[in-house]
């Protein structure tokens, strides 16, 4: 199926591994001239060269550098056409492992940040006549996972203020999705000590893989998808088990 995104242009946040590099993969392979975003590292120059992306430094949890880069990023590749809004998930920990540094910093990294983002992109997809943006954010958005209260608190934000923008922009020819990767083969999930329990949840018994994300992520920002907004789409293997 063609997508539609050969020409497109398009920034993808947190882009030197794992979720968004998988992404920023997927649409390079699709056609897409593409920027990508990442705290100053080996892997962002690495991954950049490797893709023909335009590399872009920077930390999106500070203040003005989610505006800097969405410019930079117009400007570099000659206007914006989608936006993968993707934060490092917050550090796990419960209720009493974390102050109120803590929790503001966790509030600048996965909402302000998407937040600063869209409010950069939006006059610049007007400008085309055509937008896409995902926000990247968890199945903790539907259903809490122990030991992860800064995103179990952080994430549904993102998913309530995704689809209020939605609504907001759709007359611009701007879509905004969200979408909720399960449990995938990331270092993410090494981290958080994943095992065969945890797999054995899944319905399809294992964990999913950067690339099947990617597929997915790359079809809510095509023209493929132009009647799809305001809508979470989960990639799961089943996990979340609500209707909704």
């Amino acid at each position: 199926m063609n997508l539609g995104l050969d020409g497109r242009t398009a920034l993808v946040c947190g882009a030197s591994r794992g979720l968004g590099r998988a992404v920023a993969e997927e649409l390079v392979a699709e056609g897409a001239s593409v920027a990508i975003c990442a705290r100053e590292s080996e892997s962002l120059r690495e991954t950049a060269e490797r893709l023909g992306a335009v590399p872009l430094a920077a930390d999106l949890s500070v203040e003005g550098e989610a505006t800097r880069v969405v410019d930079a990023c117009a400007e570099d590749l000659g206007r914006l056409d989608v936006l993968v809004a993707n934060a490092g998930g917050p550090p796990p920990g419960g209720f009493e492992d974390f102050s109120r540094a803590d929790w503001e910093h966790a509030v600048d990294l996965v909402l302000s940040s998407t937040i600063e983002l869209a409010r950069a992109a939006v006059p610049h997809m007007r400008r085309g006549g055509y937008g896409r943006i995902l926000c990247v954010t968890s199945i903790v958005a539907k259903r809490p996972v122990d030991d992860l209260i800064l995103s179990n608190a952080l994430r549904p934000a993102v998913a309530g203020f995704a689809h209020s923008l939605a609504r907001e922009v759709a007359g611009d020819g701007i879509t905004v999705n969200t979408i909720l990767p399960g449990f995938t083969r990331t270092d993410r999930v090494v981290e958080l000590g994943i095992g065969e329990r945890t797999e054995a949840e899944i319905p399809l018994g294992r964990l999913g893989e950067p690339s099947e994300f990617a597929a997915a992520a790359a079809f809510l920002v095509s023209e493929r998808a132009s009647y799809i907004t305001g809508a979470a789409l989960p990639v799961d293997g089943g996990w979340l088990r609500g209707m909704f």
